[in-house]
């Protein structure tokens, strides 16, 4: 059949009968791919685009427009995480504050490959996608890639991709050097997410994450460069990696690095919770905060200024962040990476 002689209407049965299948196998083509083989699959898909038909169900029609008006946001955590780790949290903030002044909604989605068949659905419901977080290569980065629709990087790098990120590097740069100005005999480093492991552990001679998918790893080379250019190293049996940021877990790792011996009296800490859990423990400890040991963090979260005593840190434009990637997305700015800049701010942790 020519694409000149399709009915101004197509359905699910007409798509079948121009086929010659049957009306399961092609909402399985849409909908559950684990139920054809991958060459008849994209035979289906392939005719299916080529006169225009995009889909058994409402949501994948509207798509025929271009315009369903959900915007899909793509998370790297858990989605009960992303809602209260206050980084994350403000991130989405500002993608609201913009998809609400233009009438759009957002749909979270969880980068989790456990249902590949609900997130198809979920999927088919967008017009594109915002990618907040690190997204490994596997069945969901080839997905997104497979619906061709627009899409930008938040905090890591894509290829193809226009991406938002902060200057992580300087920030950590910048960070440790102004506390490496008082001297420290140990520096440790608190990392977050730095090798593939789901255990707080020392990095020892783990192999890395890349550093254009892994923020961490940005960070991790600021603070080395920043020791080197001071005559410093930190050993990797320094250097921890905290493979979430919350406060259990960072209690862990800071607890390991101040019973160590030598015992740090510098510690370089990749997130506020992280920085905020190492005063804790210092204090508990006995250990006096900066006398004793000196604490810088990372993100600037409203947490750390007013506790005592009062974290030094770097401030990260959350809510920013969140802001540049919708009017990306929207076209309301010039289609070009960024990279937003730091703030240094001096508190009582690290004077």
């Amino acid at each position: 059949m020519k694409v000149s002689d399709k009915p101004r209407r197509l359905t699910v049965k007409r798509m079948a009968e121009m086929l010659n299948v049957s009306t399961a196998t092609i909402s399985n083509a849409f909908n559950r791919p684990d139920q054809l083989s991958e060459a008849r699959r994209r035979w289906i898909l392939e005719e299916c685009r080529r006169v225009g038909y995009m889909g058994p169900n409402a949501a994948a029609r509207s798509l025929r427009t271009g315009r369903t008006g959900n915007v899909g946001v793509m998370l790297a955590d858990n989605l009960a995480y992303s809602l209260t780790d206050p980084v994350a949290s403000e991130f989405l903030h500002g993608l609201a504050e913009v998809f609400d002044r233009r009438q759009m909604n957002m749909l979270l989605l969880s980068s989790r490959e456990d249902d590949e068949h609900r997130s198809r659905l979920q999927e088919s419901m967008v017009d594109g996608f915002i990618v907040y977080g690190w997204l490994q290569e596997g069945r969901t980065y080839d997905r997104l890639l497979q619906h061709g629709k627009p899409m930008v990087a938040v905090d890591f790098d894509l290829e193809g991709c226009t991406w938002v990120n902060i200057d992580n590097y300087a920030g950590a740069r910048g960070s440790a050097e102004h506390a490496l100005k008082q001297a420290p005999e140990t520096v440790a480093i608190l990392g977050l997410r730095l090798v593939d492991t789901d255990q707080v552990c020392r990095v020892g001679d783990q192999k890395l994450f890349n550093e254009k998918r892994a923020i961490s790893v940005r960070r991790l080379n600021g603070y080395t460069d920043a020791l080197a250019a001071a005559g410093r190293q930190v050993s990797s049996e320094l250097i921890w990696s905290v493979p979430v940021n919350t406060h259990q877990v960072a209690y862990q790792a800071a607890r390991e690095a101040l019973t160590s011996s030598p015992r740090p009296d510098l510690l370089l800490c990749m997130s506020d919770r992280i920085a905020l859990a190492a005063i804790q423990v210092a204090l508990q400890m006995g250990l006096k905060v900066p006398e004793d040991v000196r604490v810088v963090g990372f993100d600037g979260i409203p947490e750390g200024a007013n506790l005592h005593p009062s974290l030094t840190t770097v401030y990260q434009q959350s809510a920013e962040k969140g802001r540049t990637a919708a009017r990306l997305f929207l076209g309301e700015q010039e289609d070009r990476n960024v990279l937003l800049p730091t703030c240094l701010e001096i508190r009582e942790s690290c004077p």
